[in-house]
């Protein structure tokens, strides 16, 4: 593979982490402070739209399996069909509806489609690394690039978001404080902004966002297709047979080395989603930290993604199973963070946290092909199964993501947050604290310890690289 190859590859993948960036960040504080939904509606739209991305994700391998070779592949003809009306319905997401009553039903068809969008791109995608070249190293080499792009991407989505929408946030934009025994009748009453509302420009911030990302998007999808050619497998035999795809995913749910795996990092990435969703809420409800919010968004991914070719350096010396534990570096600087909320521990927080993530990344995706090979091996005669594999383990996780998105939001509203205003009660704040210390520990403890029974070591690995060459 060409070094331009890889570079274009990556590019392709990298808009997608720009959007979800965006909304991992912002998503939930645009829901509860500029939309005014309630807490609990806010989680039941990242609930049901993380679930109707997962529930996507099977349906979608289905069908690509079954997709038929044509002049620029199987995988490529998805990826450009689903970007335009991704890019329409990641607008509209963002878009203050002139109603009220229905703002819950808006955002949430909207999310929902996005998700289901992003991933009838995202299989073909993070499948087509199995279709660049045979080769572990290649691949490995690929992978990194890849992570390199997308974890930028992230950094660009969460800088051009933060810059653009920090106005939004500031402490002086918030209205006085509710009264204690508020109820939720004053959604009722609220009138359509009209341009001379702050909450007009509030919204008007977060459009202007959206349509900068949409360009991205575009950008990516075009470069994506002009530097990367789609290979079939050159060794495969004209004998070998598709595995049908319940039969496949069957397979695949009964692999012990994809069990392990998919476990252990549906757990790590929920933490990590969870860090992200609450992190800006943190610092302007809990933190006192509300005029660098956007900067330390910046610091956490600018780490991630110097960092990544040091860890692609790191399991390769070591191992990859040896580089997940500088996933567990996150734990004592989150509960720093939670217990010394000053403004040096929080940018020094930052830094860590963002080597924790670039390891998080990189890992699954750099393990997942060697994990489609062992399983290759055991079953040499059948062919189609990459994007099983892929499309059901990005299922997982997002199932995982929502459930922990839901309940974090859930927290919220049993905590008794209230959107809009300058001083959130103690509990809201005891709940942030948790939702972004002790739950995030916990998951990532529970994921390593899962990882340890993890069967592919590197020196298995190169025993089943070496099978399978002598098997073509």
């Amino acid at each position: 593979l060409s070094i331009c190859s890889k570079i274009c590859y990556a590019i392709g993948g990298a808009p997608h982490q720009v959007a979800g960036s965006a909304a991992a960040f912002f998503l939930q504080i645009y829901l509860l402070d500029i939309a005014h939904i309630t807490p609990f509606q806010a989680s039941l739209v990242l609930f049901i739209g993380k679930t109707s991305g997962a529930v996507t994700d099977p349906v979608a391998g289905f069908f690509i399996s079954k997709s038929k070779w044509t002049k620029i592949g199987r995988l490529m003809p998805w990826m450009l069909a689903c970007t335009p009306f991704t890019v329409l319905s990641y607008f509209l997401m963002w878009y203050l509806p002139p109603f009220v009553s229905g703002r819950v039903a808006w955002y949430l068809t909207f999310y929902c489609l996005f998700q289901a969008l992003t991933t009838l791109f995202q299989v073909p995608y993070s499948a087509l690394t199995m279709f660049l070249s045979t080769d572990q190293k290649e691949r490995d080499s690929a992978t990194a690039y890849r992570m390199t792009l997308e974890v930028l991407g992230t950094l660009l989505g969460a800088a051009l978001q933060g810059q653009i929408v920090a106005s939004a946030h500031v402490s002086h934009n918030c209205t006085m404080n509710l009264p204690v025994n508020t109820t939720d009748s004053w959604h009722d009453t609220l009138s359509i902004p009209d341009p001379s509302d702050p909450m007009f420009h509030k919204a008007k911030l977060y459009m202007i966002a959206a349509g900068v990302i949409g360009g991205v998007f575009l950008l990516g999808i075009v470069i994506l297709f002009l530097g990367v050619k789609e290979k079939d497998d050159p060794y495969a035999l004209s004998s070998d047979r598709a595995i049908p795809f319940c039969k496949g995913l069957g397979l695949t749910l009964k692999h012990g080395p994809y069990v392990k795996l998919t476990a252990s990092f549906l757990l790590i990435s929920t933490a990590v989603q969870l860090e992200q969703s609450n992190f800006v809420l943190f610092c302007t409800q809990a933190a006192n930290l509300q005029d660098h919010f956007q900067y330390l968004v910046v610091t956490i991914l600018l780490s991630a993604a110097v960092s990544i070719p040091f860890w692609q350096k790191f399991l390769q010396l070591f191992g990859k199973k040896c580089a997940a534990c500088g996933i567990s570096w996150m734990i004592p600087f989150a509960v720093m963070l939670v217990t010394i909320p000053n403004l040096t521990v929080a940018y020094f927080v930052a830094f860590v946290s963002g080597l924790s993530i670039a390891a998080s990344l990189l890992l699954p995706w750099s393990m997942l092909p060697d994990v489609v090979d062992n399983f290759r091996l055991q079953n040499p005669h059948g062919k189609g199964h990459e994007t099983i594999f892929y499309s059901s383990y990005v299922f997982f996780t997002k199932i995982s993501a929502g459930i922990g998105l839901g309940i974090s939001a859930a927290g919220l509203e049993f905590s008794g947050y209230k959107p809009g205003i300058c001083r959130q009660s103690s509990d809201v704040i005891l709940a942030l604290k948790i939702l972004i210390g002790a739950v995030p520990a916990v998951l990532i403890l529970v994921g390593l310890f899962i990882l340890v029974f993890y069967p592919i070591t590197e020196e298995s690995r190169k025993e089943t690289k070496f099978a399978l060459e002598v098997l073509r």
